[in-house]
């Protein structure tokens, strides 16, 4: 890539101990979708680092620390800075950086409860993520230095359970306490506490308690014919936020589609439900088959990954769920609608109720959303305003209303 980035200076670039983790770096900033201008001025960048410092090509892992002594003396400096945070991509993707990382006193215990969640309780990754995030912050909170861990009381937990409060709802809360529970559990039964501490009080919840999360069709169809689709970052969310509103799909679904989940000789899209762990075949219309070819005329030519919706800012990379969540906040913003206050998940509301205004059975909704049970799937059916017209009885006449009428 050297030859692409510089037709007359390469050989200079490719000189050196330090050419080729240069020859390397050019590579990879190609292929990750930088533009030939930006690609050229970070290779430039890099090289003159490397030469300052000296730096010969090696396979040894290069610390975080290495890495910031050795862009230091341009620290002031943004586009270096830049530079630096590319470095840092291109030596993780080759397995050659090893991050900072802060040395915890319940680093080993962390690790045991991690072991057990993923062994013993077989917990999927992000769930286990979820319960460390709350393990965490309740061991800073509740065993500052020099407080040990069998030292703490029930206050302490009352304690960040009250902080915990004031800043997430209700069905959040449940979530968080849930962890606490499971992991206060986990030391009692190992010794780690004096006393039996996971016996906490939940808040009430219930089902029905919120109001409905659909969205009205039309403002569905206002929404995403209100997305400006001449640039590759709108093709990409109209294609996102049309899946999740024709198809039902989860954030996270969205997130981990693939090339190969759009069979094109067949019309079918695979999805990968997140929750029952199981493949769903959808048919492709001619509509969908349009906007996915939109979108994949203006992809970034990535080849080191498979996934099909990317990010639009270099590095390029397959996106996440909570970027589907950036999207859509963004999205709803720049429509103007009164829509401001919802999440994505409405979308996928919106889907349910137009189907069970169509007379879509409640069952063949559930499967097509990807859920176990049947309740969970009237939680999206709770109001439908034209099939409650249809069951209500007739109110009767009053006596005196009829004797008024006959006269």
């Amino acid at each position: 890539m050297l030859e692409f980035l510089f037709p007359r200076d390469w050989p200079r670039y490719a000189a050196g101990p330090q050419g080729p983790l240069v020859r390397n770096f050019a590579a990879w900033v190609v292929e990750r979708g930088y533009t030939r201008v930006s690609a050229k001025c970070h290779v430039h960048r890099f090289r003159e680092v490397l030469a300052y410092n000296r730096v010969a090509a090696s396979d040894r892992p290069v610390a975080s620390a290495t890495l910031v002594r050795w862009f230091a003396p341009w620290s002031d400096e943004m586009l270096y800075r830049a530079t630096q945070r590319a470095a840092a991509c291109f030596l993780t993707d080759r397995g050659l950086f090893v991050p900072v990382t802060k040395a915890s006193r319940f680093d080993l215990l962390v690790s045991q409860y991690r072991s057990y969640l993923i062994e013993l309780r077989g917990l999927a990754p992000k769930t286990v993520e979820e319960h460390l995030s709350t393990v965490a912050s309740f061991l800073s909170s509740a065993c500052s230095k020099p407080k040990r861990l069998a030292s703490i009381r029930s206050d302490d937990v009352e304690r960040f359970i009250d902080r915990t409060s004031k800043r997430v709802c209700r069905q959040s809360l449940q979530h968080t306490i849930a962890h606490l529970r499971a992991f206060l559990r986990f030391c009692a039964d190992r010794g780690y506490t004096r006393n039996r501490l996971d016996v906490i009080d939940t808040p009430r919840t219930y089902r029905g308690e919120l109001p409905p999360r659909a969205l009205d069709w039309r403002t569905v169809c206002k929404l995403l014919h209100s997305i400006d689709r001449s640039s590759v970052e709108g093709c990409r969310d109209h294609a996102i936020l049309y899946l999740m509103a024709f198809y039902g799909l989860r954030p996270m679904e969205v997130a981990g589609l693939t090339l190969d989940s759009i069979d094109w000789e067949n019309n079918t899209l695979r999805i990968d439900q997140c929750k029952t762990h199981s493949g769903l075949i959808l048919p492709l219309n001619d509509r969908t088959r349009r906007v996915l070819k939109r979108y994949l005329r203006r992809r970034p030519p990535l080849t080191s990954t498979r996934q099909l919706f990317l990010r639009v800012r270099c590095p390029a990379g397959p996106i996440k769920a909570t970027t589907v969540d950036d999207i859509y906040a963004k999205r709803a913003r720049l429509s103007g609608l009164p829509i401001r206050q919802t999440s994505p998940y409405c979308l996928r509301h919106s889907f349910a109720m137009r189907l069970l205004g169509r007379g879509v059975g409640v069952k063949t909704i559930g499967d097509l959303l990807g859920h176990q049970r049947l309740e969970s799937t009237c939680v999206y059916l709770r109001l439908h305003v034209e099939a409650l017209r249809q069951v209500a009885l007739p109110v009767p006449c009053c006596g005196h209303a009829s004797t008024k009428e006959a006269s």
